[in-house]
């Protein structure tokens, strides 16, 4: 089953780097990058040492694409056929354990470190998994819920 990566407005450079290493073991085919999310390249088109170090080099073999616009990836892959999951605590959302893709490419999105996917984000998602949390803490960072989900998928 193919799956992509789409991270919105990703403020760590750590965080996105630990994805795309993330995301080539777990067989991603590409991570999208949106909003301010730091990308591999930086704008003076020079390669980003802080989040190749992270990466271990994976960016520069997981394709990777940058769309300032979130929803224009959405629509590009959803008239792709691709399901589109939200990864994110919502009143819609399902346990991830219990998700099931649909014979079809599955974007995961994953959204900014404190505040999550907007509500607009989530609304464009045709599912919404969270991975439910026991301790005292709401939520894990980022890059470890995207090892969860993109390992169990």
């Amino acid at each position: 089953m193919q799956k992509a990566v789409l991270l919105h407005n990703i403020r760590s450079v750590h965080n996105v780097g630990s994805i795309f290493r993330t995301s080539d073991g777990a067989g991603v085919s590409k991570v999208f990058l949106s909003g301010y999310s730091p990308t591999p390249i930086d704008q003076h088109g020079v390669a980003r040492k802080d989040l190749s170090k992270v990466a271990l080099g994976a960016e520069k073999f997981v394709p990777w694409e940058y769309e300032k616009n979130p929803y224009q990836v959405i629509q590009k892959l959803r008239e792709q056929g691709w399901h589109i999951v939200g990864v994110e605590q919502d009143t819609r959302s399902i346990d991830y354990r219990t998700f099931k893709p649909k014979n079809k490419p599955v974007l995961y999105i994953f959204g900014n470190e404190v505040r999550g996917m907007s509500p607009a984000l989530r609304a464009h998602c045709d599912e919404i998994v969270e991975i439910p949390m026991n301790g005292k803490k709401e939520s894990l960072n980022v890059s470890v819920s995207a090892g969860i989900i993109l390992f169990s998928a």
